[in-house]
């Protein structure tokens, strides 16, 4: 029977508080208290799990929140850097920066990184899409239900149940699985999985079973911050699926994401979307 690592539960309730209060002082003795651990000991169990410290994570969920916020919002840069735990805009800046390359508003007027594009046509991006079967799969994942950006906790939780439980031999990497169109859904009745693709046997204890129907998918190979990827799937489902003129299959999209957030540089991120075909 599985063993669950006995403070897995504690570092759940510590990646739900950082991703909910992103906005608020979040000090370590305040996220011991969370985790209702030791001063002590707490960070090194912290880090052990995650592989990255307190500190680093909460950056990293600030910095993705605010790149967001840049890309699909007019809000001022000053009032982001409040929205994201930071009273002085200067440091916001500067921290940015040191994550993705260039400030804030820099990052905003391209709005995607220029690595990622292709030939222009106009005013629309190119991106390279391949078409492929593929193979019955499944996921061992968990729910989420609301804005797809504000899914970054599922992944940090199922992250951890896989480090605790050593699981990662029988993964084939992080997936994420997206059910609804966000352009003609409330954002509060978004549903997603996200997880990993797993050829083990039982799913691991606390994760869903999500089966992914094999067969003919067209597959877009994006590079770059995840903010940009919303311009990767107008392209995919508007100008290449207007010119293949393939027909769509009834059953989700979803992503695979070939590197990891965590040691990756946001222009180095790679990610496959997968789109279902007829045929």
């Amino acid at each position: 029977m599985e063993r669950k690592h006995p403070h897995m539960d504690r570092i759940m309730r510590v990646i739900d508080y950082i991703h909910a209060n992103a906005d608020q002082d979040l000090s370590l003795d305040q996220l011991a208290d969370v985790a209702a651990m030791s001063r002590f000991h707490w960070q090194k169990v912290f880090s052990a799990i995650m592989g990255a410290s307190p500190a680093a994570t909460i950056r990293s969920v600030r910095m993705h929140k605010a790149s967001m916020l840049l890309v699909r919002t007019d809000m001022p840069v000053p009032q982001i850097a409040v929205r994201v735990g930071y009273d002085n805009d200067r440091s916001f800046a500067r921290t940015f920066k040191d994550s993705y390359g260039v400030t804030p508003a820099a990052f905003r007027k391209r709005g995607q990184t220029a690595d990622h594009r292709g030939p222009i046509q106009g005013h629309s991006l190119m991106f390279e899409v391949t078409t492929k079967e593929v193979p019955d799969m499944r996921l061992a994942a968990l729910s989420h239900r609301g804005d797809y950006a504000e899914g970054s906790a599922c992944y940090q939780k199922v992250s951890t149940i896989m480090s605790t439980g050593n699981h990662w031999p029988h993964t084939g990497g992080m997936a994420g699985v997206y059910y609804d169109d966000p352009s003609t859904t409330p954002i509060d009745d978004l549903r997603s999985h996200a997880g990993v693709i797993w050829n083990g046997a039982d799913i691991p204890d606390g994760l869903e079973d999500v089966a992914l129907a094999g067969g003919n998918y067209a597959i877009l190979h994006f590079k770059g911050p995840y903010s940009g990827l919303v311009s990767a799937y107008r392209f995919l489902y508007g100008d290449w699926l207007a010119g293949s003129q393939a027909e769509l299959r009834d059953a989700p999209s979803f992503e695979v994401y070939l590197n990891d957030p965590t040691n990756t540089a946001p222009d180095d991120l790679r990610t496959d979307i997968y789109m279902p075909l007829a045929g």
